[in-house]
């Protein structure tokens, strides 16, 4: 038999009470009503409830302190704030007082609704504990440093809440895994992750992208067509490299998170969406914030939580353990028997190494040795760790050193008004991709000939992968 779940609801407006006592008693849960903070505590002394709704002002105080009491006297209990339309600024204060989510006023019963089943689904308890990292993603959330760990507590608190949140880190510490973690932990689990480089879309096709577009709003839009809000509905939408919007889609974006609706192109009226919203990048955005390239307001609203991911160089105790998992990873993937191994100078080398491409370049560096190894023990040559301020083609971008100290491929005297180029001229009437192509193409024709035309060694010492060498040497007729 299916246990009634109990909601409190503290408002100090009797209408607004009725209405939330019909609505939810319509989804079969029992309603306890307060008018001010005294009946709540005194209400939530005697009883145990699977949600509280509470208004922002109350007679005598502020929701946001119930937020907070609830919070550390109550944690199985999610807590929604009521606040009045287009307080943003308050909605956010209590988001991160550890309010779950929000509701503004006048209340809509569809957004109600939806923000009360995910609080049930929060509470349930016959919900399993914290999910364990999936084994296809789990190699970049490895490791027992305290780093590390108190990123998989932080993230285990964040999942239960619906607040944005705000993902730092360096490139390659694994921004996108923490985010679907953090979906996978949370009610939203049954829903849709759907990750977006920001990036990575022209900025004349983002508001259909986010929005979609009907039949016919412009052309080619030879069909109704979903956005990326839609496809996320019910679950979690990953802006990935967020530094990376116009501003224009900045001013879009923000109206969409705070009114959970979009308009998609085209069409007349608005759509309601139920995302929560992850962020991340690897820019300093409050910088971009101060240089005016990036909406304060967003900024705020995005970066109720914010979540760092700690680079490589930050736990180098860490090191063997994923190492061990990258090369058992390959070794299944390559089908590798024995796996390879880590000789002890190999290991000593890796850890003497800054990894800026952090653990997407340990993946790179050990599926190169892997392919170069004449046997299971990896040496340091198979390594081919690069020198410090070089870059490997292909490979993950390594900083430079400053000017001063940064090494060239002709060595020129500091006094020199203007070095020489670092590659010859390109010849006159030569377009610079075709320009580029010449040089591409004479330097894998090189490998291959230094490898005796074996593309796996090849691609490892290029610095690509083995597709990535294949789609090049079609590309560029040396298949």
């Amino acid at each position: 038999m299916n246990q009634i779940r109990s909601t409190l609801i503290v408002d100090d407006e009797r209408d607004i009470r009725e209405l939330l006592v019909l609505t939810l008693g319509r989804m079969g849960l029992r309603v306890d009503t307060a008018a001010n903070l005294t009946e709540a505590r005194e209400l939530l002394s005697r009883n145990a409830y699977d949600l509280c709704l509470t208004d922002m002002r109350l007679p005598d105080g502020n929701g946001i302190e119930l937020v907070g009491e609830i919070s550390t006297h109550h944690p199985a209990t999610p807590v929604a704030m009521i606040t009045a339309f287009g307080n943003m600024e308050l909605a956010v204060e209590a988001l991160k007082a550890g309010a779950f989510d929000f509701v503004s006023k006048p209340v809509d019963i569809a957004v109600l609704r939806g923000l009360v089943k995910h609080a049930l689904e929060l509470n349930n308890a016959e919900r399993p504990g914290p999910l364990p990292v999936p084994d296809k993603h789990a190699t970049r959330l490895l490791g027992e440093s305290e780093a590390m760990n108190t990123l998989r507590a932080t993230i285990g608190k964040v999942a239960r809440s619906q607040a944005p949140v705000y993902i730092l880190g360096e490139s390659g510490v694994g921004k996108e895994l923490v985010a679907r973690t953090i979906h996978e932990q949370g009610a939203r689990s049954a829903g849709p992750f759907i990750p977006v480089n920001c990036g990575a879309i022209p900025s004349e096709l983002m508001e259909s992208e986010f929005f979609g577009h009907k039949k016919g709003s412009f052309t080619g839009a030879h069909a109704d067509k979903p956005g990326l809000f839609q496809a996320a509905n019910g679950g979690t939408l990953f802006l990935d490299e967020v530094a990376e919007l116009p501003m224009p889609m900045q001013v879009k974006l923000l109206r969409a998170i705070q009114e959970k609706s979009v308009r998609p192109v085209g069409a007349a009226d608005e759509i309601a969406t139920d995302v929560r919203i992850l962020s991340a990048t690897y820019k300093d955005l409050a910088k971009l914030v101060a240089d005016g390239h990036f909406r304060h307001d967003l900024y705020y609203r995005i970066n109720v939580i914010e979540l760092r991911v700690p680079p490589l160089r930050e736990r180098p105790s860490d090191l063997p353990l994923l190492a061990n998992s990258i090369l058992r990873r390959l070794s299944q993937e390559q089908r590798q028997q024995p796996p390879h191994r880590l000789s002890d100078d190999a290991l000593a080398a890796l850890m003497a190494y800054p990894f800026p491409g952090n653990v997407r370049e340990l993946e790179n560096i050990l599926e190169r040795a892997t392919a170069m190894a004449d046997g299971p023990a990896i040496e340091v040559d198979d390594l081919a760790l690069p020198a410090p301020g070089s870059v490997r083609l292909g490979g993950s971008p390594v900083p430079m050193p400053p000017p001063a100290e940064a090494a060239a491929p002709e060595p020129e005297p500091p006094s020199a008004p203007e070095p020489p180029p670092a590659v010859p001229p390109d010849p006159v009437g030569t377009a610079l991709p075709s320009y580029i192509e010449q040089m591409e193409r004479a330097a894998i024709q090189k490998a291959l000939e230094e490898n005796r035309w074996n593309k796996t060694k090849t691609a490892a010492q290029l610095g690509i992968t083995f597709r990535a060498l294949r789609y090049k040497l079609k590309k560029l007729g040396l298949d």
